[in-house]
């Protein structure tokens, strides 16, 4: 087991049935053409044993536990571009291979690339045209630099708090992303409707970050997704809103899951929580997605 017990990395980290809507297969000949109608991809970016569950509640409740979590990133195909929604662990841990990466209380591996599942359906890193990270953590945001020559789509307090002086002197984990700072820029404050059709909006979410966003997908068959970032890391934290003790700010955290939990029962929409391995597993697998 390849060990890296950098401050930095656990600093960042923040300790850190098909629908409908679901296609067995994408066409063949879609490959990086621009497609008629949206389409939503899950990726698998990394496995992450939490080995003390305790950092993900102000309490108790988790004292002595354990936890199994995915790391989900989502490519959104939209007629007007393609949207890349979280970047996973850093490609290092893939590297690491079965022996995985061990920091603090965390313990990681990544069978796959993103690179390597964007070939199973046709596109290449350099067809993204927006790169969006729900927040700058680690787990979520991986090495990015890879995506800087696509348009990046951010929360201004989130830029603000990931090239802050602090980030900076982390020399593990700021330079998988520091590129970023020069790339093609869209800043927001509040919520953005990325192709201003109203299909794809960056929810404004503060809390666990300065600038923590979560993303709404209306889907034609599959109807509403909310894909949560790290609003919550389990369905119990969700159930019984668990707030982390690394959020940058509990009274901001708890208001967002309200807002949230508003919004999903307003439109009936269907939650994928990005750390819970069922919600991944419900989801299509490569080259299937939903629509």
């Amino acid at each position: 087991m390849k060990k890296i017990l950098g401050a930095g990395m656990l600093a960042l980290a923040g300790a850190c049935s098909q629908g409908d809507g679901a296609k067995e297969a994408a066409e063949e000949s879609a490959g990086a053409d621009t497609v008629d109608h949206m389409r939503l991809y899950a990726f698998d970016c990394g496995r992450i044993r939490m080995n003390d569950l305790s950092l993900f509640t102000q309490g108790d409740e988790y004292d002595g536990r354990t936890n199994d979590a995915a790391v989900m990133c989502f490519l959104i195909r939209h007629p007007d571009g393609d949207l890349l929604w979280d970047a996973g662990l850093p490609t290092a841990i893939h590297d690491a291979g079965a022996e995985g990466v061990e920091s603090g209380p965390f313990f990681m591996t990544m069978p796959k690339t993103i690179e390597g599942q964007l070939a199973e359906i046709g596109v290449t890193v350099e067809d993204i045209e927006y790169f969006s990270p729900s927040h700058s953590h680690f787990d979520h945001i991986g090495d990015a630099n890879r995506f800087a020559g696509a348009t990046l789509i951010i929360d201004k307090d989130e830029r603000a708090h990931m090239f802050r002086e602090e980030a900076r002197a982390d020399q593990q984990s700021f330079p998988l992303y520091n590129a970023l700072e020069n790339a093609e820029t869209v800043e927001f404050d509040g919520d953005h409707d990325v192709f201003g059709d109203g299909k794809v909006k960056i929810l404004a979410m503060p809390g666990h970050t300065p600038g923590h966003t979560s993303l709404l997908v209306q889907l034609d068959n599959e109807g509403p997704v909310l894909l949560s970032g790290d609003l919550y890391h389990l369905e119990e934290s969700r159930e019984n809103s668990y707030v982390p003790k690394f959020n940058t700010n509990v009274e901001d955290t708890l208001a967002s899951m309200d807002r949230f939990e508003q919004i999903a029962a307003d439109m009936n929409a269907r939650v994928v929580i990005q750390h819970v391995t069922a919600d991944y597993e419900d989801l299509p697998r490569l080259p299937g997605y939903l629509d």
